[in-house]
């Protein structure tokens, strides 16, 4: 068990639908506007509480430039109208940087250093390509044959990691129309209705007759990356994209894409003091390093680690979400975990599909996947839940949260 002086508990927790990088929902949306949104959203969750008592505003970015530069959370914080008296800091653990966001700031709580913290994530892929407008890499890195792996593209992890652990493309195509099915049923049935917060999509356009500016609005509500006619047939005749003779495509890999989520983790002492329900309490946080190369396998040490820390079992796992960086990476994890003896339910992996089907906009989806657990952990009056994935440059993390 973790030492700790007090409990974190979350009383807010939200996100944005997630949009398609580059073509989607978001293409034209600022970071910071979408961050601004979500922190707006998660005090609107937490009526009678002051926006002036939160301490620090604490925000995952997995390429903090551009747009989504100067510091983020603080800009953000400011715009939301929260006063000069809040703090913001934004962090980067790549593709865990909204998980780690949120186990900073209650480990703030947990220690007794602060009563009330948010904690997010943001990211547009449309506006910041991955690595960044001006990639730059030490070229210590190519001087050892072991540190190469920093340099690969996720992709080339994933080929990797499907080869070392065995994983067909025949398997890594059924997985990903699983998580194409399991997310279109949960938006049939309205499961995403709790844990989104809509967005009103503003789009100009030049009126070339008058040259006045029209303006439309539009309000989106859910993910747009599933596709119900996803099929075996359709993603069997994709081709690879990393590797030549290689097994992940586009069809099997996440979606690149735009997102924002955060919480509001506040102490017992705020929860009496504001008046507060709590969803949520915040129970155990791991991250662990692995090779490189192989990146994708990072779960396989992380979430032995928390469920260590946290006194619990797998079993004990109400509603996993595994964030689907691909789906190579992800039954690699899945499989390996289950040879020693951390077997997760596979219905309660990813209930509502993943980042194959919903997207994965990179430093917020930590953040995203908390707000997912923690509603859907409520719905289905399970007790425990995790959000787990795998790290750029070789890590795993993994956080449990217990529903109250």
């Amino acid at each position: 068990m973790s030492k700790q002086v007090q409990d974190a508990y979350i009383v807010a927790a939200t996100r944005l639908p997630i949009g398609k990088s580059g073509r989607g929902y978001f293409k034209n949306t600022r970071p910071d506007e979408m961050l601004v949104k979500v922190m707006q959203a998660a005090l609107a969750q937490a009526p009678g509480l002051d926006p002036k008592a939160i301490e620090d505003a604490i925000v995952g970015c997995s390429f903090p430039e551009g747009e989504q530069g100067m510091n983020i959370a603080r800009v953000a914080s400011v715009l939301a109208g929260w006063g000069n008296g809040v703090g913001g800091v934004t962090i980067n653990r790549y593709c865990a940087s909204g998980i780690t966001a949120v186990q900073m700031a209650a480990d703030r709580i947990r220690v007794g250093e602060a009563d009330v913290m948010f904690a997010g994530g943001v990211e547009s892929m449309s506006m910041i390509p991955m690595g960044g407008n001006k990639p730059s890499l030490s070229p210590l890195i190519f001087e050892k044959d072991e540190n190469i792996g920093i340099a690969y593209g996720m992709g080339l992890t994933a080929e990797k990691v499907a080869a070392q652990w065995k994983i067909s493309r025949e398997d890594q195509d059924a997985f990903s129309l699983e998580s194409h099915r399991r997310a279109v049923a949960a938006m049939q049935a309205g499961h995403f209705e709790a844990e989104i917060t809509p967005f009103d999509i503003v789009e100009r356009t030049p009126n070339l007759a008058d040259g006045s500016v029209n303006i439309k609005t539009r309000t989106v509500k859910l993910d747009e990356g599933a596709r119900p006619d996803t099929s075996l047939e359709g993603l069997a005749k994709l081709k690879p994209v990393f590797a030549a003779k290689g097994s992940v495509t586009a069809g099997n890999s996440s979606q690149t894409s735009d997102g924002s989520g955060g919480l509001l983790i506040v102490s017992e002492a705020a929860l009496k003091r504001f008046g507060l329900t709590p969803l949520a309490r915040f129970v155990s946080f791991a991250v662990r390093g692995v090779p490189p190369e192989i990146m994708g396998i990072g779960p396989i040490e992380a979430i032995p680690a928390a469920l260590k820390m946290a006194g619990l079992k797998a079993s004990d796992m109400g509603w996993v979400e595994l964030n689907e960086a691909f789906a190579a990476q992800s039954l690699a994890v899945l499989n390996d975990l289950d040879s020693k003896g951390f077997e997760l339910d596979r219905s309660k992996v990813n209930p509502n599909g993943g980042a194959i089907a919903l997207g994965h906009p990179l430093g917020a989806t930590g953040a995203i996947r908390a707000a997912s657990v923690i509603h859907n952990l409520r719905r289905t009056k399970q007790k425990y839940g995790m959000v787990t994935m795998c790290v750029g440059a070789g890590q795993g993390a993994a956080g449990i949260f217990e529903a109250l």
